[in-house]
């Protein structure tokens, strides 16, 4: 059974990413996925965090040396703000700005992890 599915250095068109999350929807075993370095931005966060609000089995998700600005980040945050079972999320060298601090701050006070 596959656990970790490791895309790094991989230039993903917006079509992929929609199509890795909806294969997220249904995963049941899959508890790390790496997409570092992907130029993974905003939209792409938006299609991703979607998934992750319902998932149970990813555990991490590694988002290092992407495009993801506030926008996605308020994406993610309000997934992670739904997700109970996501206690690692990496935003390594993002465009993260005050805003999307703030929007992770909040998701983090509501998480259960």
């Amino acid at each position: 059974t596959l656990t970790t599915l490791d895309l790094r250095y991989r230039t993903f068109e917006i079509e992929e990413i929609q199509q890795l999350a909806n294969t997220l929807e249904n995963n049941t075993a899959l508890t790390t996925l790496d997409l570092e370095s992907s130029a993974v931005g905003d939209e792409a966060a938006r299609y991703l965090a979607n998934p992750l609000q319902n998932n149970k089995t990813i555990t991490t998700l590694k988002l290092r040396y992407n495009k993801i600005g506030d926008v996605g980040t308020r994406y993610l945050a309000n997934a992670l703000g739904n997700n109970i079972a996501l206690p690692t999320l990496d935003l390594e060298s993002n465009t993260v700005g005050d805003d999307g601090a703030r929007y992770l701050a909040n998701a983090l006070q509501n998480n259960k992890v």
